[in-house]
């Protein structure tokens, strides 16, 4: 069996990992939810005209504009986190999130010579480049 037919196998796991089945499960729920796809609609829109605002000359911005526009935003961010399938999604991407990076870690060991199967499948990373000193 050559690597190709390997991942494609991992693939095929992954699709029948709970994880996985789950994460697909409330990205339907979240994509055929009208009400969360209109406060998303809303928060973008209020996030755009924020932007629009801040890319204006500074002696041009109105701040009593700003002021309410951030806090709309806020308010309609809180509106879609707070909504029943956003939480769900939220929640089952966590879980999604945190088997990728299991998995790009064995790898990551695999690639700099570590034993795959006995190997660290939590990361050390901080996520900044700047400081590391190479992965593995």
């Amino acid at each position: 069996m050559n690597v190709i037919e390997i991942a494609r196998q991992l693939g095929k796991a992954i699709q029948e990992d709970e994880r996985y089945i789950d994460y697909i499960t409330a990205k339907k729920y979240n994509d055929e939810d009208e009400e969360l796809q209109d406060l998303i609609g809303e928060f973008n829109l209020i996030r755009q005209n924020l932007a629009m605002e801040q890319e204006k000359p500074e002696e041009e911005q109105n701040a009593e504009k700003l002021a309410e526009l951030n806090t709309k935003m806020h308010a309609a961010y809180n509106a879609v986190m707070t909504n029943e399938h956003m939480a769900d999604f939220t929640m089952a991407k966590a879980g999604m999130d945190k088997m990728m990076s299991q998995v790009n870690t064995i790898l990551s060991h695999a690639l700099n010579g570590d034993d795959p199967l006995t190997c660290a499948t939590e990361s050390a990373c901080s996520g900044s480049c700047s400081t590391c000193g190479g992965c593995g």
